[in-house]
């Protein structure tokens, strides 16, 4: 399967098939000047002024997210923010920056947006420009995806760098069932969800990020 565009819906879910293989002091204080305790001698009345309530911002409504169904691709889906701890060349940080890889593949299926994801991945990954080519294939002409989402309930790494000069990441894939719509509205094909994948993901740091050169599946 090459990373185009597919052009035909079969081989854009047979795309998919290999991607699963693989694989967010109060107000008290200024409540008002009191009167004087006693009005002047020669003044034969008082003025008194209310004081003028503070203004109270009005709360600006948040759009809410919605998934996917069967009557329309997703609504205002909220972007992965890559963790503070993602950043540094540590264990921590490689493991971190691994489940905020599969969070923005995660965010590409319910989007289409893969650009994110691109950034900080080699096109020489053959399993990862595949599942681009899905997803930017299944986003197109008013077709959408519904699931497809990844969890990683497992991470680790020993944070050894191999001889290949990549440091090697440990990742369990779960990923949800997909159901692929037709720009009309049909359903064209179901997938039930697969079972979870091991995955070995490689990466380096460079230039203060971390990097993904390429993702592979852990045979046993």
């Amino acid at each position: 399967m090459t990373s185009r565009t597919p052009t035909s819906s079969r081989r854009l879910t047979a795309a998919a098939a290999l991607l699963t293989g693989i694989a967010l002091m109060g107000t008290a204080c200024t409540a008002g000047q009191a009167p004087p305790s006693a009005a002047p001698s020669d003044a034969s009345t008082s003025t008194y002024t209310s004081p003028t309530p503070s203004a109270t911002a009005t709360p600006i409504a948040t759009a809410s997210y919605k998934p996917a169904d069967a009557k329309g691709r997703a609504q205002n889906v909220p972007v992965p923010v890559l963790p503070e701890a993602a950043k540094a060349k540590t264990k921590e940080g490689l493991e971190a920056f691994a489940r905020y890889w599969f969070q923005l593949l995660s965010y590409g299926y319910e989007t289409g947006d893969t650009s994110r994801l691109s950034v900080i991945t080699s096109p020489g990954c053959r399993a990862c420009e595949r599942a681009k080519a899905v997803i930017k294939g299944w986003h197109e002409g008013g077709r959408w995806l519904s699931g497809g989402l990844t969890q990683t309930p497992s991470v680790s790494t020993t944070f050894r760098v191999a001889p290949d000069g990549n440091y090697q990441v440990a990742i369990q894939v779960s990923q949800s069932a997909i159901s692929y719509f037709n720009p009309n509205g049909t359903l064209h094909r179901s997938d039930p969800k697969p079972d979870d994948t091991g995955n070995l993901m490689l990466a380096v740091y460079r230039e203060g990020s971390w990097f993904v050169n390429n993702i592979q599946r852990i045979v046993a």
